[in-house]
């Protein structure tokens, strides 16, 4: 066994220890730590398959944006653990059936996969490995992406711009049991409006000075 043999084992161990761990960690913060190491064994696998691409865009987007916004949530709510664990074992024939089954369709893809190719297909691959060697997979990646599949492109950006433009209209909007700042008004605002000056003499007259009161006996 060579070392990128090794390599992969131990990424891939790994990475079924940390997607065993989100399923089963009580607390939410560490499943999303967990899932984290889990994303970052796959970019690891990736690198080691020269899918480099695959392996940087996985880093940068679900593990830089997507779960630091999950952690960014889960952080912010407050979570009822208890009652998220009420009715568990009541859905649990109905997940683990469906669980089972996703299961068998993986094992009888990724088996399929494993078995020996015959003479011919295997003399294609070690060219087409010869060949692939030599382009990159990130330009010719980008070549498909935005001339075969442009317009799915842009449809994309399209739904990802209106989710934005709905995500802050949402944060925007005016309700009764929260405050909301109004930008302009506060670029308009001068300086009295906001700091009152009181002028006060350093000595106050003795007609205005307390009067100690004495208390009888």
């Amino acid at each position: 066994m060579d070392a990128k043999t090794g390599l992969f084992y131990v990424f891939a161990a790994l990475m079924l220890f940390a997607a065993f761990k989100v399923i089963t960690a009580r607390n939410p913060v560490h499943a999303a730590l967990f899932l984290v190491l889990a994303f970052f064994q796959a970019a690891a696998i990736w690198i080691l398959l020269k899918a480099e691409f695959l392996a940087i865009a996985l880093v940068l987007v679900y593990v830089g944006a997507v779960m630091v916004l999950f952690l960014f949530v889960v952080m912010m709510l407050d979570i009822n653990i208890d009652s998220m664990r009420q009715g568990f074992w009541k859905h649990f024939p109905l997940a683990g059936t469906v669980g089972a089954i996703i299961a068998l369709e993986m094992s009888y893809v990724l088996m399929g996969g494993f078995r020996e190719p015959p003479k011919a297909a295997s003399l294609s691959n070690a060219a087409a490995g010869q060949i692939g060697a030599q382009v990159s997979n990130t330009k010719e990646l980008g070549k498909v992406l935005y001339s075969d599949y442009i317009y799915p492109l842009e449809i994309a950006a399209v739904i990802l711009l209106v989710a934005i433009i709905a995500a802050i209209a949402l944060t925007l909007r005016e309700r009764k049991d929260s405050k909301s700042q109004n930008p302009s008004e506060q670029v308009r605002v001068k300086r009295a409006d906001r700091v009152t000056l009181v002028k006060m003499n350093p000595v106050m007259p003795e007609s205005l000075a307390p009067v100690a009161v004495e208390k009888k006996a």
